[in-house]
């Protein structure tokens, strides 16, 4: 196909009427120019495979210059600018799950759910009760979670931040003081704290 075919093509392709732009307002979403087809993906790459028993939660960048009020800008990444996207991956790296994030999310977090335990919780829905074992970094990782998504029957491990919600009291950035070799293990129902030198992870 010639470049400016393409071009003309790619200038008039749209998935949504604009005729149906909902109002801006505190329910407006913000993807609705391709939701549709951003939920078929979903839906597919979830129909189509059974995921392994390990599984992964993290995000992606997707390089965009493009003009978006929700495109973000992360210095420490490799695409600084982009789009953000929220993934629930196996351990051949299959996308089983996926959201994008629009900006400040209000609507989901609730005086006992903050924005990102939602994002977590519609991730790994499509595997309550199966008993797999979910792994994510100190992004996602506190207690409250973990203990949401035992009572999901989900397994989960991460590494978490000393400073997190509901922490053991001695756990704490100025507490926590370890020497070389040392563990130190604290118990709460069926979580587990373990901290030794430089990490911490919570089961």
């Amino acid at each position: 196909m010639a470049r400016d075919r393409f071009l003309h093509i790619l200038c008039f392709l749209h998935f949504a009427e604009n005729s149906q732009r909902p109002d801006e307002g505190e329910e407006h979403d913000r993807l609705w120019i391709l939701r549709t087809v951003f939920d078929k993906l979903s839906e597919a790459y979830a129909k189509f495979c059974n995921p392994s028993e390990h599984l992964a939660v993290d995000d992606v960048i997707v390089k965009f210059k493009g003009r978006v009020i929700f495109r973000q800008y992360i210095p420490k990444k490799r695409k600084r600018f982009g789009i953000k996207i929220y993934k629930l991956c196996d351990e051949s790296v299959y996308t089983y799950g996926m959201g994008v994030y629009l900006g400040r999310d209000s609507h989901s977090a609730t005086d006992d759910m903050t924005a990102t335990h939602a994002s977590v919780r519609h991730l790994t829905c499509r595997v309550e009760g199966l008993g797999h074992k979910i792994f994510m970094d100190n992004f996602y990782s506190f207690p409250r979670l973990f203990d949401d998504l035992d009572r999901r029957k989900i397994n989960s491990c991460g590494a978490v931040r000393l400073n997190k919600k509901d922490m053991p009291r001695d756990f704490g950035p100025k507490q926590l003081k370890v020497k070389r070799g040392d563990v130190r293990v604290r118990t709460m129902g069926v979580l587990t704290a373990l901290g030794q030198t430089r990490s911490l992870h919570f089961d």
